[in-house]
């Protein structure tokens, strides 16, 4: 999938979340060895948040163990930068054929 491609499922899926009651902290979120396409806040809880697109399958699938790993540590060094002490998440959106999918607190 192309970058600009990325681009539009994460736009939607910004508009999404907010729709859910999100507040967006971040976007595109990079530090060596890892980045979180969407920093997010509800409820007091901050939603470290990857978004993944396609049309032929469930693009969830495209979430590795590795992938996920490399999201958390980053999740905690964005904590530990912004000497945050909140309680959070890692989620995931699927974007497929113009239609979001919100998988909260994911795990492999």
């Amino acid at each position: 999938m192309s970058r600009a491609l990325g681009d539009i499922a994460e736009e939607k899926a910004c508009l999404y979340i907010q729709t859910l009651g999100f507040q967006i902290i971040e976007r595109n979120y990079t530090l060596r060895g890892g980045e979180i396409d969407i920093i997010a806040i509800k409820d007091e809880v901050l939603h470290f948040i990857e978004v993944k697109s396609g049309t032929t399958y469930d693009p969830l699938y495209n979430i590795t163990p590795k992938k996920l790993q490399h999201v958390i540590n980053t999740a905690h060094r964005f904590m530990q930068k912004k000497n945050l002490d909140l309680c959070f998440q890692i989620d995931a959106i699927s974007v497929q054929n113009d239609v979001c999918k919100l998988i909260e607190n994911i795990s492999i």
